[in-house]
């Protein structure tokens, strides 16, 4: 199992508490360290859609002029900026034997690790 994250992200914290506190392991990527590919970003795109993991809620993105917002209408817009700009990549990322998930939701995390 692999996470994605900013190892100073609140929300990445929570999820890496609740694996640690559940006996789960896994193999962590940082962002900030690491980047990530074009091939991941394209991967997760076709699985689910940019959408579902390009943060608009956070400060990168509020902080981006409204040209730029304004031209990410689809994947070949939002791909680029992502890679660019990890910190707008919903954090965490799991990829677990086909799951994929973005965020931490306890209850999604429990359905899938069965805890």
């Amino acid at each position: 199992m692999k996470v994605y994250g900013i190892t100073n992200c609140n929300t990445v914290k929570k999820a890496l508490d609740w694996l640690k506190q559940n006996n789960i392991s896994y193999e962590f990527h940082d962002f900030k360290k690491l980047g990530v590919s074009e091939e991941k970003l394209n991967e997760w795109n076709e699985k689910a859609g940019y959408e579902k993991f390009l943060n608009k809620q956070g400060l990168t993105w509020k902080g981006l002029d409204a040209e730029t917002k304004d031209g990410v209408n689809e994947a070949a817009d939002a791909l680029p900026l992502l890679k660019e700009k990890t910190s707008m990549i919903k954090r965490p990322v799991i990829e677990d034997n086909g799951f994929l998930f973005f965020g931490f939701d306890e209850k999604a995390y429990q359905q899938h690790f069965g805890k």
